[in-house]
């Protein structure tokens, strides 16, 4: 057996032991087999029209820490510039959703971390916003990818059964979320 196979064995054996632990779900670990590229992200922020591309996670399932930061200010609640701690399952399953439409688009976000103080103006606008949303805890997006109907990235995200998958045909995006399955 060669050397490079006996490597990739045991990298494909280590991302699939990582998984199990710290994505807890057994939707996640079924999907183990899918992580075999690295996780990276082409993004473009509505509100603040920033751009980013950045690899998060390489083959072998390491998380880049400084990558990850760049990560938790770009999903920042662009009306305070607070940030959280992204979750990682929340930036996996939108990996997932990119790879499933083919990988490498660029995924433009509506909203992201949302902060208390942003919620509540929402909330006081008259918006249709939970008050307990997973958007306050950095556990929500809100996308869509130019080139690619809504309607095809939510069939994506619901052949994942991952988490939330709302979607906003008449807003022209897909809310994804790391909470339990459940559509709307």
């Amino acid at each position: 057996m060669p050397s490079s196979f006996s490597r990739r064995s045991f990298l494909k054996a280590s991302l699939l032991g990582s998984l199990a632990l710290c994505a807890g779900s057994p939707a996640w670990a079924s999907l183990a087999e899918e992580f075999a590229f690295p996780g990276r992200l082409r993004l473009y922020n509505t509100h603040t029209g920033e751009k980013l591309r950045v690899t998060f996670r390489d083959y072998a399932g390491q998380y880049d820490e400084g990558a990850l930061a760049e990560l938790n200010w770009f999903f920042r609640c662009h009306y305070t510039n607070k940030q959280c701690e992204m979750d990682i399952d929340t930036l996996e399953y939108l990996n997932l959703v990119d790879q499933r439409l083919g990988g490498g688009k660029e995924i433009h976000v509506i909203s992201a971390y949302r902060s208390p103080e942003y919620n509540r103006f929402l909330l006081n606008q008259g918006r249709r916003v939970a008050k307990k949303s997973l958007h306050l805890e950095g556990r929500a997006l809100d996308i869509r990818i130019p080139g690619v109907a809504t309607a095809q990235i939510r069939q994506a995200a619901l052949r994942l059964q991952l988490g939330g998958v709302g979607y906003y045909p008449g807003s022209n995006f897909v809310h994804l979320d790391s909470g339990d399955f459940r559509t709307w």
